[in-house]
């Protein structure tokens, strides 16, 4: 099984951060999310394994949470995972032959 991996990254308000990193971990290929500064400083990173539940995000929620409270505006880095051999080998195909 080939893995690849890609960053893409998105600014978003304080008080929308909680609610976009809730949606990111429902995602599931995601492998990091890194919070940054409005001047593009790392103020936390979080690392994802794949299989985290509950428990385990319960603190980076909190954590989360605790930023939203004090940043105003900041950038979400994601890494994603995206597995090559899943991908449609005719994307650009359309009807029958």
């Amino acid at each position: 099984m080939d893995k690849t991996t890609f960053k893409e990254s998105f600014k978003v308000a304080g008080e929308h951060l909680l609610d976009a990193v809730k949606k990111l971990l429902h995602e599931g290929n995601v492998r990091r999310i890194v919070i940054k500064h409005a001047d593009g400083r790392d103020v936390a990173e979080f690392p994802l394994t794949v299989g985290v539940i509950g428990a385990v995000l319960a603190p980076v929620l909190a954590a989360v949470g605790a930023l939203a409270a004090v940043l105003t505006e900041c950038t979400v880095e994601v890494e994603r995972e995206v597995d090559e051999s899943a991908k449609p080998q005719d994307a650009g195909r359309t009807g029958a032959a």
